[in-house]
């Protein structure tokens, strides 16, 4: 079931909470049942009923597994995963909930160490409005490489004083591709050698660990009502999603630097009772160069690359669809502050 929580009518229904509105209908009665559900736990979570719930900033560096751990976390993939570094653009809010608890997970782009473009610096201020009010931080480290200090991660993640930092747990990611021994000397290092409160070992990959993570963030979580009903998991439209799984299949494709010079929007999104839901997608790159790579010779890369993105959209929409992408040239978009605030990067998530 999936719950819009934006529609601002029938707040007397249920005190300040918005109206719960269900995105695929299929029958009168069975809406009837999911709306009273709904408004039967929300009424239960609002009032009276107090659950551990905050928010949750998941920090680190480019490529660290940072998107992983969070689909670990609820259950599904919400983030898109590559192999390349600085997949993540936007701010992803992600809502893991059980019977006594809520939490609210931002995993956010890599904190970078140089800001080359506009994009770069407005992907960098949402994190550090992500981190500056979670009530925990977890920062994530690459258990493959050297141990080095994470003072730098905290202050561009949070900035301010450090002193004044919320609880933080360190998490060691990738535990499966180094021996034990390894695994435990890295351990006594960042205990030794970092502020921090804890330090976990993980394999986000395989979910090893993330049950200790899990009561982690829950042992530092504030007793309060929850923020969402329990079955919303992310509070971005459908079409957000759509526009990252096309950018996935980019980022999975092609090379060096066309991943980066190309910006998704979903143009048109229409659903069709009788046939197949219409999607009209365009893809934005900086140069004409750009736009023949990823068209190809004859429109072969692109039409490998449609058909990979509405794979994973009919399997995340759970539904048949017509992808229709088309490739523009938008120069410098990147460097457009204008532009940037319009695709989003500003930290409002809009539907385009």
């Amino acid at each position: 079931m999936m719950i819009c929580p934006s529609c601002p009518s029938a707040r007397s229904l249920i005190g300040t909470w918005p109206c719960l509105t269900i995105m695929r209908p299929t029958s009168s009665t069975w809406i009837l049942a999911q709306i009273t559900e709904a408004v039967l736990w929300t009424v239960e979570f609002r009032v009276g009923f107090k659950v551990n719930a905050g928010y949750v900033a998941l920090l680190g560096k480019p490529n660290v597994g940072k998107s992983t751990l969070a689909n670990q976390m609820i259950g599904q993939k919400l983030s898109i995963v590559t192999d390349k570094p600085q997949t993540t653009r936007h701010r992803i809010l992600c809502i893991c909930s059980g019977s006594d608890y809520q939490m609210v997970l931002y995993d956010t782009p890599g904190v970078l160490q140089k800001e080359m473009h506009k994009l770069d610096s407005m992907m960098m201020k949402n994190v550090r409005s992500a981190a500056v009010n979670a009530d925990c931080v977890l920062v994530l480290v690459d258990a493959c490489k050297a141990p080095e200090k994470i003072d730098e991660v905290l202050e561009d993640g949070i900035g301010g004083d450090l002193e004044e930092k919320p609880p933080t747990l360190l998490i060691l990611n990738k535990k499966d591709l180094i021996k034990p021994g390894e695994v435990a000397k890295k351990l006594e290092w960042y205990e030794k050698f970092t502020d921090v409160d804890e330090v976990i070992p993980v394999s986000a990959k395989y979910g090893h660990g993330v049950e200790d993570v899990r009561d982690w963030i829950l042992s530092k979580l504030p007793n309060g009502p929850a923020y969402y009903p329990k079955d919303i998991v992310s509070e971005h439209p459908e079409r957000f999603f759509v526009a990252e799984i096309v950018r996935e299949k980019i980022f999975m494709q092609y090379r060096n630097e066309i991943p980066y010079a190309c910006q998704v929007n979903v143009v048109s999104y229409k659903t069709r009772p009788t046939a197949k839901d219409f999607i009209q997608v365009e893809i934005l790159v900086e140069k004409n160069s750009q736009k023949i790579i990823v068209i190809g010779r004859e429109g072969k890369a692109l039409k490998l690359l449609a058909t990979a993105a509405r794979l994973d959209i009919e399997d995340f929409l759970q539904k048949k669809v017509y992808l229709e992408i088309e490739v523009k040239v938008k120069e410098n978009w990147r460097q457009d502050e204008g532009l940037l605030n319009h695709y989003g990067y500003g930290g409002q998530i809009r539907v385009i």
